[in-house]
């Protein structure tokens, strides 16, 4: 049986939020199962983050390294990556450092416990990447309040107009924010 490579495998060596992807929400073949976690080496055998970071130096994040930015990084800083969720690798590995990454966790469990409520109960089944990428790109003050504005809604409103005025939210404080949570174009 396959195990996992690393304790916290929903934050990924490189710091994006594995566990706020829609793949690792996806059912079937093309799940993934974040960074480390079980069969990874299967639908990422390449990784070289994840072998620089946990294989070579028994590390979770690279963060946590000494070299951290290493060269690896270049890339991300002149934007490459089109991955939208790659906006907040350099602002998840500073929390890391100054929180621990134990902290990050705490915080991200919070933005994943809302996520899979909005998958529950508000998708449409067209849904699950928007509201990943806004659960991965919102402060998390933003993402509780719009969460209580959907849980708290009154009316007889089914899900599909729920899901309407949750995504009318998400993107009002999304552009009061600047953000863009859309697939071709992440923040700013």
């Amino acid at each position: 049986m396959a195990k996992a490579l690393k304790e916290y495998y929903t934050v990924g060596c490189c710091g994006i939020d594995c566990g706020l992807c829609p793949r690792f929400y996806t059912k079937g073949e093309s799940v993934c199962p974040g960074c480390g976690g079980k069969k990874f080496k299967d639908k990422h055998p390449s990784c070289g983050y994840l072998t620089c970071c946990v294989t070579e130096k028994g590390l979770e994040v690279c963060s946590e390294c000494k070299e951290y930015p290493c060269r690896r990084f270049d890339k991300e800083r002149k934007n490459y990556d089109s991955f939208v969720t790659h906006a907040r690798v350099f602002a998840n590995h500073d929390f890391i450092r100054k929180n621990g990454i134990e902290g990050f966790i705490v915080q991200q469990r919070i933005r994943m416990n809302i996520l899979k409520d909005w998958l529950k109960k508000y998708d449409d089944g067209r849904s699950k990447s928007y509201f990943c990428l806004c659960c991965a790109l919102l402060p998390l003050d933003a993402l509780r309040t719009a969460h209580s504005f959907i849980v708290d809604l009154g009316g007889p409103f089914d899900s599909k107009e729920k899901n309407a005025r949750l995504k009318d939210k998400l993107r009002v404080m999304a552009a009061k924010m600047k953000l863009k949570p859309q697939l071709n174009n992440a923040a700013k």
